[in-house]
């Protein structure tokens, strides 16, 4: 491992836990957001919002794509948190199992800037990162699209190589893997799929595994 090597963090389910209280949120937001400006029922709108995010990898892509939408004024309204402080789970042990990873480390996410960071600021970890590379710098073009990958590759002057890949999308890794990435996959799965370099089960078990990547 040289001081070279870049980590690339995903946000959502990597560097913290959003299944209990960010993820429903952002859910019933952006199936409101598909009610109010699409003029859908509760049921359509959540149908249609879900068919987006599996067709595209984000509900955004689709509804770009389909109808027009503005990214910025969609983000804008679905990632309002007025109570995101006892919506993130912080893990105590996180500083010290991401200060201890040689090299310079960015987030890289399908979310907005402004709610990545204040997710940092929350988990105590943003003095680690260099930066954040959010939907808004990949010209809206989120994970797993190779577009947004190069996009990132571009404004960091990287080559693939260079990069270590931590995510709990085994999709998104693939992308980073075909990029010539070396692949971090945070999943409790039973199986690891070939494009996988190294599997483990809680980000805090990176440092133990340094010798593989």
């Amino acid at each position: 491992m040289t001081p070279a090597r870049v980590w690339l963090f995903d946000l959502d389910n990597t560097l913290h836990d959003a299944t209990p209280h960010v993820f429903p949120h952002i859910n019933r937001s952006m199936t409101a957001y598909l009610q109010e400006n699409l003029q859908l029922d509760e049921a359509a709108a959540n149908a249609l919002r879900v068919d987006y995010w599996q067709r595209y990898g984000a509900t955004l892509t689709g509804l770009m794509k389909h109808h027009a939408t503005d990214p910025d004024h969609f983000l804008w309204h679905t990632h309002q948190f007025p109570q995101l402080r006892q919506m993130v789970l912080r893990e105590p042990r996180l500083h010290r199992a991401l200060q201890g990873l040689p090299g310079r480390k960015v987030v890289f996410s399908n979310a907005p800037e402004q709610y990545a960071r204040a997710v940092l600021k929350l988990l105590r970890v943003d003095d680690l990162f260099e930066d954040v590379f959010a939907i808004e710098h990949a010209h809206y073009k989120p994970k797993p699209q190779v577009a947004g990958f190069r996009h990132l590759l571009r404004k960091y002057r990287l080559q693939g190589a260079q990069c270590v890949m931590v995510e709990d999308s085994a999709e998104n890794l693939l992308t980073a893997k075909r990029l010539g990435m070396r692949t971090v996959w945070v999943s409790t799965a039973p199986h690891t799929p070939p494009h996988v370099d190294v599997k483990i089960r809680t980000v805090l078990d990176l440092p133990r595994v340094l010798a593989k990547l």
